[in-house]
């Protein structure tokens, strides 16, 4: 066992743990039913967005329009009791509309004095709703703020809530308008979350329970201590060593000069960096505690290897030249691991 499991399963009360997984999966899965009454045939997605929240992190729902990607973020924010905002992003949106501004007070004496206007990042859950349709420059605003949970305004820091996590949805590139995310940007995101059309019984459902005479409407369930509470024991969690090893042997060997397959030689430009692993390794914890286990399985890192690893990783120009996307790399560097 490595000397990082030896510290970590040191650190953890068996008993306590495990009575507090207990009331971590029964909290889950009522949330889960919850946003499942509101949104339909989704379950994947609505899964892997409870991974990003549990485990701490930002996600990016990628999908055309009218998926429910809005709808889910409203909906996560009121079944876990967060306080939601949400920013449409436009090419004329600027960092000042997201992080706020100074404004200027005179008081009974006449004296002048500036005062900050918190923006809507100043939020438990923030919506940046199609963020590539903003420009780069407005997109970087976000990049201090997921990273370091505070904010600098004309040189005054400024804390975010706690917890606090983005959310943000981006239309496929092909469309017009929009610009690519900057790669330290998309790293920043624990996971890509791709929103698919409904299957066809969860869109016959939708027809019936949207047009009628009364909609679904979302319940709370928990609330933000208890959202921060599930968070650390998913950090708590023991985890394998053989799990662990997956990890590393997926991350690295997506990297170019760690590349041993002779097919894969030069399909690489660049590949995931450390975050990747630590996301990797956080998102396979929440991910067992959703499904009611206390330790995540190899099959936990194959599931979420995609999501994980597709923006934080790019293919040479003569492997997209041959047809090659992403998502063929990652299954054959998963069908190697196993």
């Amino acid at each position: 066992m490595s000397a990082f499991n030896q510290t970590s399963i040191a650190d953890i009360n068996p008993g306590r743990t495990i009575a507090e997984a207990d009331a971590a999966v029964a909290t889950i899965k009522v949330a889960r039913d919850a946003i499942g009454k509101v949104i339909y045939g989704q379950e994947t997605v609505i899964e892997r967005v409870l991974v990003t929240l549990l485990a701490g992190g930002h996600g990016l729902l990628v999908g055309v329009p009218g998926l429910a990607k809005t709808k889910l973020v409203e909906t996560l924010g009121i079944v876990l009791g967060l306080d939601e905002r949400r920013v449409q992003f436009t090419p004329d949106l600027m960092p000042s509309d997201i992080l706020g501004s100074e404004v200027m007070d005179q008081d009974d004496t006449g004296r002048r004095s500036f005062r900050f206007l918190k923006g809507p990042i100043f939020g438990q859950l923030l919506m940046a709703d199609e963020i590539n349709r903003a420009s780069p420059r407005t997109q970087s605003a976000l990049l201090q703020a997921m990273q370091e949970y505070h904010v600098t305004v004309a040189g005054q820091r400024y804390d975010l809530p706690s917890p606090f996590h983005v959310l943000a949805t981006q239309n496929p590139l092909e469309q017009e308008g929009t610009y690519p995310l900057p790669e330290a940007q998309l790293d920043r995101f624990l996971l890509q979350i791709d929103v698919l059309y409904p299957d066809r019984e969860a869109e016959r459902r939708m027809l019936f329970e949207t047009t009628g005479a009364a909609d679904a409407v979302a319940e709370k369930v928990t609330d933000a201590q208890s959202l921060k509470a599930i968070q650390q024991l998913v950090r708590r969690l023991p985890i394998g060593e053989s799990v662990v090893e997956a990890i590393l042997n997926l991350v690295r060997s997506a990297r170019p000069n760690e590349i041993n397959d002779p097919k894969l030689a030069g399909v690489i430009a660049w590949g995931p960096g450390p975050r990747a692993s630590q996301a990797l390794m956080l998102a396979v914890r929440a991910r067992a505690l959703i499904d009611g286990r206390y330790a995540p399985s190899i099959d936990d890192v194959m599931a979420l290897a995609e999501p994980v690893l597709q923006h934080r990783m790019s293919l040479s120009f003569a492997a997209r030249a041959d047809g090659l996307s992403v998502r063929d790399v990652i299954g054959t560097l998963k069908s190697r691991i196993g």
